[in-house]
């Protein structure tokens, strides 16, 4: 019985050893002294290109995506929100301890405001052509 056992096991080890020996991968980072990697800009296309672009010009947030803090938020002075459309959502955490966030529908023109008190007014930005964007 030890001896058919020792036999398998013998017979299961060098057919191991034969696959992983006869299918190696060899990897190499080797890279020449002129080659460079090519900045992300070369390759880019399309929205991302314009993107890429419009943050080396100093854009950070071209398509005003990021979460805007609230300023005074009276009926004379609301809160700016900046959008490519006529229309955006908007999500107000009323008080710092909420856990929930109120969501209100702007429209361009119309100030608006909040259960907890705040104004907000959409200002309207074009959006980039999409036949026009960089290649």
């Amino acid at each position: 019985m030890a001896s058919l056992l020792s036999r398998s096991v013998y017979q299961m080890s060098s057919t191991l050893t034969r696959c992983t020996s006869s299918r190696l991968v060899h990897l190499s980072a080797a890279r020449s002294a002129d080659q460079i990697m090519p900045d992300g800009i070369e390759h880019a296309t399309g929205l991302e290109k314009y993107e890429l672009l419009a943050k080396q010009a100093g854009n950070e947030d071209p398509f005003f995506l990021k979460a805007v803090g609230r300023t005074k938020g009276t009926k004379d002075e609301p809160t700016i929100i900046n959008a490519m459309d006529n229309y955006r959502m908007v999500g107000c955490v009323c008080a710092e301890e909420d856990t929930n966030i109120k969501w209100t529908w702007l429209c361009e023109g119309t100030p608006k405001r909040c259960e907890c008190g705040y104004w907000f007014e959409l200002k309207s930005h074009p959006a980039p052509d999409k036949y026009a964007l960089p290649l």
